[in-house]
Order: structure tokens, then C-alpha cells, then sequence
């Protein structure tokens, strides 16, 4: 078990080899583990203060004068900075590097006004923005260790508490755009991100005690999305369920459906944040509040699959 946002530290350090790499933090760098960084190389490391906004406006400064900045702080501090993300850095597609850390409900006790479930969506709909959610702390390393070569912005999040290793050792099948299949089914294609790739895989294991074989999908970049992934699932399955603890609205749910809507329409059903606020409890009470578990993954299955023609 480890937090992805660890894994998004041990990647900054191992960047440091790159003298363009630059760190910027607003006031977190403890909990985003910049901080690793930090110490290493204070010479590189610009300290903004609670000031995201500027924060990232440095980023693009310095992305304009040949740097490669990776800024970060809590994601539900990212939005402040929405305008500057998009005017200051997407437009001229300047390549900073944002991450959010303790993104969705999961997040816990820090409550409603802590927990981020809109941020996919808010960076999905800018232009030249790469969005990433990766479920473990070796694929977290891994993408962030392959922004450098991007050559645009990004926006990566990652969680607070820890969730189960899946890539120890499976580096090599990590890539930016490229979803993972991690079991192979044919009933239903299971597609998530973030925490809920381990919810998924147990969602399946539990299926297939009951006749039903399931794909199980790691979606870790929801823009640019893995099409051709997801036309061969649709067309493989016959029907889809995303996971992620994110709002219904927009995230990878949305994604997903505006894709399959044009290409391969068949029966899909969502579990995330129904439109809702979270609120103050622990991370395993607030995925069971808000029906992220792996048993609500399988009755959505089972739904999914009744609508099958």
C-alpha cells in the first residue's frame, strides 16, 4: 500500500538529473511531497506562498524561458487558479505541469470544502491540457516522469491516502494516453481511475464467482482519451461501467460516454458523485456514502447488462 502523491515526489527527485526541472509549491509542499525536492535542491525550488494563482503564472514565466516547471498544492486550491491554468498556460500551451493532490471524496475527514470532485472536468475542457488520475504510486511516478518529454501542460491527480501497489515491476506498460487493461472479460468492460481501479478489481473477482467475466480497465489519462481502447471494448463487451471518485458530471464518466456516443453506442452506466457535495467522514465511510464501492461497481454491472440487446 502507498498514497499516490508519494509516488509523484519520489518522481520529482528522480527528474533532478534534468537541470531544467524547476518545483514550485504554494504552502503544501508536505503534503504534495515536493518537499523531497525541496530539500534536495533549494536552488530550484520557488516557494509562492499561499498564492496559487501566482503560483502558476510563475510557471508559466518560467516554462517561457526554457524551464520544465512542476507545480502542485491541494486540488481543490488548483481551481483558484483556473483562469491563469487556462490564459496563462493552455492557451500559449506552455509546458507547466499542475498537480492536485487530496482530489476527490476520498480525501476523508477534511470535509466537502476539502474534497475537489469537479477538478477532471474543470482542466478536461482547456485545450493542449493533458489530465491524468493514476490509481497507484509506481504508474504516478512513472507518468509524471514522462511529462518532461510532453512538450504541453498538464494536470495530474493524486490522492492522499494509500491504495493498493498494481504496477511494481510493470513500469514498461505505463504510458501517457494509454488505458491498461488489467483483466480480461467479455461480459462488460469496467472502466475506472484513481482509487477506484482497485474497487473495480475486486468488483470483478466478486463477478466472476457469478458467472460474469469482466474487463477491467485502468484509465489513468482521461484527455487525450485511449479511443481505440474503448471502440474495441464496445465492440468486445457490449457494455461499459466507469468508475471514479469524481462527479458523474464531466470527469471520466463523461468522457467516456461523449466518446461512445458518436462511435459505438451500447448500454453504459456511471458510478461516481451523484451531483452532490461530500462531506466530513473516513475515506472507506465516504466511498460506501457515496456508492463508489466495489458492490456498487457490481450491481451497475448487473444493470449494464440487462440493458445488453
Amino acid at each position: 500500500m502507498a498514497a499516490t502523491r508519494d509516488g509523484y515526489g519520489e518522481a520529482l527527485l528522480a527528474l533532478a538529473d534534468n537541470p531544467k526541472v524547476v518545483v514550485l509549491e504554494a504552502d503544501l509542499g508536505k503534503s504534495t511531497k515536493s518537499l523531497h525536492f525541496r530539500k534536495a535542491h533549494p536552488e530550484r525550488t520557488v516557494s509562492c506562498g499561499i498564492g496559487e494563482q501566482n503560483m502558476l503564472l510563475v510557471g508559466a514565466g518560467l516554462a517561457s524561458s526554457g524551464y520544465i516547471p512542476f507545480a502542485s498544492t491541494f486540488a481543490i486550491f488548483t481551481e483558484r487558479a483556473f483562469e491563469q491554468m487556462r490564459n496563462g498556460i493552455a492557451r500559449p500551451n506552455l509546458p507547466v505541469h499542475l498537480c492536485g493532490s487530496h482530489g476527490g471524496t476520498h480525501t476523508g475527514t477534511d470535509g466537502s470544502s476539502a474534497q475537489s470532485i469537479e477538478d477532471l472536468a474543470i482542466y478536461r475542457t482547456l485545450p493542449n491540457v493533458v489530465v491524468m488520475h493514476p490509481c497507484d504510486d509506481v504508474s504516478t511516478k512513472e507518468l509524471t516522469m514522462q511529462l518532461p518529454g510532453l512538450g504541453k501542460p498538464s494536470y495530474m491527480r493524486t490522492a492522499r491516502n494509500k491504495t493498493p501497489v498494481l504496477y511494481e515491476g510493470k513500469e514498461s506498460q505505463i504510458k501517457i494516453g494509454k488505458g491498461i487493461t488489467l483483466i480480461e472479460g467479455n461480459d462488460v468492460a469496467i472502466i475506472a481511475c484513481g482509487v477506484l481501479v482497485h474497487e473495480a478489481m475486486e468488483a470483478a473477482k466478486a463477478l466472476q464467482s457469478e458467472g460474469i467475466s469482466a474487463t477491467v480497465v485502468d484509465m489513468h489519462t482521461i484527455k487525450p482519451l485511449d479511443t481505440e481502447l474503448l471502440d474495441s471494448l464496445s465492440q468486445k463487451c457490449g457494455a461499459i461501467v466507469t468508475a471514479e471518485d469524481h462527479s458523474i458530471i464531466g470527469g471520466l464518466g463523461g468522457a467516456v460516454a461523449e466518446h461512445i456516443v458518436t462511435k459505438h453506442p451500447v448500454p453504459m452506466e456511471k458510478i461516481g458523485v451523484h451531483d452532490r457535495f461530500g462531506e466530513s467522514a473516513g475515506s472507506e465511510e465516504m466511498l460506501e456514502m457515496m456508492g463508489l464501492k466495489s458492490h456498487h461497481i457490481s450491481d451497475a454491472v448487473k444493470k449494464v447488462i440487462a440493458r445488453k440487446a
